[in-house]
């Protein structure tokens, strides 16, 4: 008591043990997530007579509680686009106009939320604009500034420096520590004005692939599973995945300037694909898969299918085999029974 006196605080606020997430909120919070990412400009509102459509009683203001806590909000014109730590600088937009034509001229970062099987997380990623590759990564149960900084730290160590750096103008990326190394390094700090959540689409579009390739399709037991899978995800996004906007290239391809078939692309790939074999815990024979993927760059479906299934049997028959060995019709029959009987 008499400690609580002299710093001022209740004593009920230092006994005070916060509860866990409930399991029936933490399925509703996927379920809003879900919906959240097909249609980004439904509100707490709209959200929850969605979910009583689908026999889920929910009410406005706990799905408006539960939308704070994942850091998520409705796409819309509004005053002020995020709100930033009181005492924090604000940078002004830097991309208006600018054409991105070439690699670490652009970088940009973003934050998200993670539904797991018990509980949730944060993830922040940094990425190329121009190639669309993910630098660094991080994951993170409280969504502070730590882990943002060491993503940061990370991108910079292992390539070096961009000329612009793009986020938006939320508090853990207004943070002096966050923005210490990029100024130290000469890089120009960039943030999304008023009006501007569209210049974050590239991001977005990156927790829309990660979310319905890999997080909903699982339900991770911890956040030491949950790195485990998205590293291997992110090495096969980067190195392995086409992607439609990049003319089915590679982020890895267009962010080091070679392409599939130069003798870098190979050893490149090469390297990315026992990565990613050993991380997924594929069964497939990784070193046969390699050699045929730089041996044939051309022929991708065939060399990707490698590292998802173990190789087909030499006995086993293609489907349009299969189906020219069905068993004959009625009238192939009989016909086949008359020539038998004209030949005996």
């Amino acid at each position: 008591m008499r400690q609580c006196e002299l710093l001022g605080l209740s004593r009920s606020s230092v006994y005070y043990q916060p509860k866990p997430m409930s399991a029936a909120d933490l399925s509703l919070m996927r379920r809003i997530d879900e919906l959240h990412l097909a249609h980004p400009f439904l509100g707490s509102r709209r959200i929850a007579q969605m979910l009583k459509r689908q026999s889920i009683k929910v009410g406005r203001v706990h799905v408006a509680t539960l939308m704070r806590v994942m850091g998520i909000e409705a796409i819309y014109r509004k005053k002020r686009t995020s709100i930033p730590g009181k005492g924090h600088k604000i940078y002004p937009y830097l991309l208006r106009d600018v054409s991105i034509d070439r690699s670490n001229q652009v970088w940009a970062s973003d934050i998200t939320y993670l539904p797991m099987a018990q509980g949730f997380a944060y993830l922040v990623a940094i990425v190329d604009l121009y190639s669309r590759k993910v630098l660094a990564w991080r994951v993170s149960n409280v969504m502070g500034s730590e882990f943002c900084i060491e993503a940061l730290n990370e991108a910079l160590t292992r390539y070096g420096r961009p000329e612009i750096f793009n986020t938006d103008q939320g508090s853990q990326f207004t943070d002096e520590k966050f923005t210490a190394p990029l100024l130290a390094k000469g890089i120009r700090v960039s943030m999304d004005g008023k009006g501007r959540w569209i210049d974050n689409v590239f991001v977005e579009r990156l927790w829309r692939s990660v979310k319905y390739e890999l997080i909903y399709l699982h339900a991770h037991d911890s956040i030491r599973e949950l790195k485990s899978a998205l590293r291997a995800y992110f090495a096969f996004f980067n190195a392995t995945r086409p992607h439609q906007s990049l003319e089915y290239q590679t982020p890895d391809e267009i962010y080091f300037g070679c392409p599939n078939d130069c003798e870098g692309g190979k050893s490149l790939h090469a390297a990315r694909h026992r990565a990613f074999a050993r991380t997924s815990g594929f069964a497939a024979d990784t070193k046969g898969a390699v050699e045929a993927h730089t041996a044939q760059p051309e022929n991708e479906k065939t060399t990707l299918s490698s590292f998802r299934a173990p190789p087909i049997h030499k006995t086993a028959r293609p489907l349009a085999t299969r189906l020219r060995h069905s068993p004959p019709s009625r009238d192939e029959a009989r016909s086949g029974n008359d020539k038998l009987k004209k030949a005996a």
